[in-house]
C-alpha cells in the first residue's frame, strides 16, 4: 500500500499538531482584559486549578469518555484541589471563597470535561451547600469535611422519572414513624448517586410540604442503579435513587428549611456554576479551532486565512467575552447580596447555549478531524446537549425572564 509524497506529509504535520494541540494546553485569552475585574486570589485559584485540569483531566477524558467510565481517581483528586466546597466557610473544610472564585473554578474544570464540572458542582451546590445552610451545626460537621475533601462524595434527589422541571408535583413521600421517618418513592437522572456515600434527598411529608434529609448508603430499602448507554456526560455517573420504606433518623432531616425554597435555592447554585463552567467548554472549543486553523494548510495557505472561518472564530471570541462579562456580573451581584434567580436563569440559559453553538461550528472548522476523539468539540458537543436540558431546561429559563420583565406567568 502505498500514498502521495502530499498525503504523506499531511499527515506527518497532522499528528504533530495533535501532539502540540494535548501538550500546550489552556493558552489564556483574555480579549477584552476582563483578568482586570478579578482579584488576584481568585486569578491565582483559576490558575492551580487549570494546571491541574491540564495534567490530571486532558490526558485521559478523551479515553474515559470513549468507555463510558468515572475516574475514581478524578473524583478524589477534585477533592485535594479544593474544588469541593470553595465557597463554603472554611471552619466546615471549605475554601472561604467568594462567588467569582467559585465560579472560576467551575470554568477550568468544564474546560476538561462537562461531567468533571458537574461532579463538582453536584458535591459543591446541591450537597454541602444545603447542609450548610439548612442543616443542624451537627451534621455540618459530620458531613462536610469528608465531603469538602472527597472522603465522601455526595448527590441531590430531587428529580423523578414523571417530574422534572415541575417539581412540585413530587411523589417521593416520608411518614412519620415514632422517632424516624419511612421514605419511599423514586429520583431520576442523579449525578453521582451510583458512588454517593449521601444524597440529599427532598420528598413530601404527610402535610405536602417538601423536606429535606440525609440519605446514607447502605441504608436498608436503599438502592441506587446507574443509568447506562448514554451519550453525553459519559465520564460522569448518573444514576436513580429507589426508595422502598426506608426508615430515615429524625436527626438526618434539615431542620432550616420546608417548602421548595430547599431545593430549588440549591439548584440557583448549581445553576449559578454551570454559567460560568460552559465558558470553559467554550474556550476549549475555541482554543483548538484557532490553533488548528493556523495550522492546517489547504490551497496554500492556513485556513485560518480565509473570511469564512475568520467570521467564525470572531463571532466565538465575541461570544465567549460577552459571556464572561454576564458570569462576572451575576456573581459580583451575589457577592453584594443583590443577585437573585432571575439573572442567573440569564446568564445560565445564555452561556450554555454560547458554548453549545461554539462546540458546533468550531467542528466545521476542523472538518472530519472534528469528530475524532484526537479533539474535544465532539465530546464537549455531546456533553453540551445535557448541560443545556439540566437543572432547568432552556426554554424554561426563557420564561423564567419572560415572568420577571412582564410580570405575567406563562407558567399558568
Amino acid at each position: 500500500m502505498c500514498c502521495s509524497l502530499e498525503v504523506f506529509v499531511y499527515f506527518w504535520d497532522l499528528k504533530i499538531f495533535i501532539i502540540m494541540a494535548k501538550t500546550d494546553l489552556y493558552q489564556h485569552h483574555d480579549y477584552l482584559m476582563v483578568d482586570d475585574l478579578i482579584s488576584d486570589e481568585n486569578k491565582m485559584a483559576r490558575d492551580a486549578i487549570r494546571d491541574w485540569v491540564k495534567h490530571e483531566v486532558t490526558p485521559v477524558i478523551e479515553d474515559l469518555a470513549q468507555k463510558h467510565e468515572t475516574s475514581m481517581k478524578i473524583l478524589k483528586g477534585l477533592g485535594e484541589i479544593g474544588a469541593y466546597g470553595p465557597n463554603i466557610p472554611v471552619e466546615y473544610g471549605g475554601g472561604g471563597m467568594d462567588e467569582i472564585g467559585y465560579g472560576l473554578i467551575m470554568q477550568e474544570l468544564e474546560r476538561g470535561d462537562s461531567g468533571v464540572r458537574s461532579m463538582a458542582s453536584v458535591q459543591t451546590s446541591l450537597v454541602m451547600f444545603p447542609i450548610y445552610k439548612f442543616g443542624s451545626e451537627e451534621q455540618k460537621r459530620k458531613n462536610l469535611p469528608k465531603l469538602a475533601s472527597g472522603e465522601w462524595i455526595g448527590c441531590f434527589g430531587l428529580t423523578e422519572p414523571d417530574y422534572g422541571s415541575n417539581p412540585g408535583g413530587m411523589v417521593t413521600n416520608i411518614v412519620k414513624d415514632g422517632d424516624s421517618y419511612i421514605l419511599n418513592g423514586a429520583k431520576m437522572w442523579i449525578t453521582n448517586s451510583p458512588l454517593a456515600d449521601i444524597g440529599v434527598v427532598w420528598a413530601k411529608d404527610q402535610e405536602g410540604k417538601v423536606r429535606g434529609m440525609i440519605v446514607e448508603k447502605g441504608m436498608k430499602g436503599y438502592t441506587a442503579p446507574e443509568i447506562h448507554n448514554k451519550w453525553s456526560l459519559r465520564t460522569s455517573a448518573t444514576g436513580e435513587m429507589i426508595f422502598e420504606d426506608v426508615r430515615i433518623p429524625k436527626e438526618n432531616i434539615l431542620p432550616g428549611v420546608t417548602g421548595l425554597r430547599g431545593p430549588l435555592s440549591c439548584l440557583n447554585k448549581a445553576r449559578y456554576g454551570i454559567a460560568w463552567g460552559a465558558i470553559g467548554a467554550a474556550l476549549d472549543c475555541y482554543d483548538t479551532a484557532l490553533r488548528y486553523s493556523k495550522e492546517r494548510i489547504q490551497f496554500g495557505r492556513p485556513v485560518g486565512q480565509f473570511q469564512l472561518q475568520q467570521k467564525k472564530l470572531a463571532e466565538f471570541i465575541t461570544e465567549i467575552v460577552k459571556a464572561q462579562l454576564l458570569a462576572w456580573r451575576v456573581g459580583t451581584l451575589l457577592n453584594q447580596g443583590k443577585g437573585n434567580a432571575q439573572h442567573i436563569s440569564m446568564a445560565k440559559r445564555n452561556n450554555v447555549n454560547m458554548a453549545l453553538n461554539i462546540a458546533r461550528e468550531s467542528r466545521q472548522i476542523l472538518g472530519a478531524m472534528g469528530i475524532t476523539g484526537e479533539f474535544p468539540m465532539m465530546r464537549h458537543m455531546m456533553n453540551l446537549e445535557s448541560v443545556i436540558t439540566y437543572e432547568g431546561t432552556h426554554d424554561v429559563h426563557l420564561l423564567i425572564t419572560g415572568l420577571d420583565i412582564t410580570g405575567l406567568n406563562a407558567f399558568e
